[in-house]
């Protein structure tokens, strides 16, 4: 009997992974051009050159953020902060929201600047999380805490704790 709950539990949660995926993709093709490549989780876990920006908003950022990014912001977004902080215009950068769509808006912004080398993380920081990679907080501290904007956004978090405004 144990087995087969273990195995209908497995079940479930592929079947939800999968379904939340999809529609992580439909959502992300119902607001995105794709203009700006993608850079999936594992590329970018590997990748310590990269210079990674967080086109959310203050408040989500000081939740959690990838270690070692750069709060952007998206409603404040000044390309001029760019220009000034990174001069090699090859350099590669990913930027990245909650799942994929303010971060499209603000890397074209910086690739109209004249940067070359610029991606979008496929599924933002829910994706980062949901495949178990570290969060850290204001404080540097890790954190399995996401600010997930509302309850509807927050479908999309499967692995970490949901921190949104009612």
């Amino acid at each position: 009997m144990k087995k087969v709950i273990t195995f209908m539990a497995v079940v479930v949660l592929v079947f939800q992974f999968g379904n939340a995926q999809e529609t992580l993709q439909k959502v992300l093709d119902k607001h995105n051009d794709h203009s700006i490549p993608y850079i999936n989780v594992e590329e970018l876990s590997k990748d310590t050159s990269v210079v990674l920006l967080d086109s959310r908003e203050p408040k989500e950022f000081k939740t959690s953020h990838l270690n070692n990014a750069v709060l952007v912001g998206y409603d404040h977004f000044n390309i001029k902060d760019i220009t000034k902080n990174i001069e090699d215009k090859n350099q590669k950068i990913v930027v990245y929201c909650s799942l994929g769509i303010r971060s499209e808006t603000i890397a074209k912004k910086i690739k109209d600047a004249g940067y070359t080398n610029v991606y979008n993380l496929y599924g933002g920081i829910f994706e980062w999380s949901n495949n178990e990679k570290p969060l850290v907080n204001s404080k540097g501290k890790e954190t399995k805490k996401v600010h997930t904007f509302n309850k509807d956004w927050s479908q999309w978090l499967l692995k970490g704790e949901k921190i949104y405004e009612e």
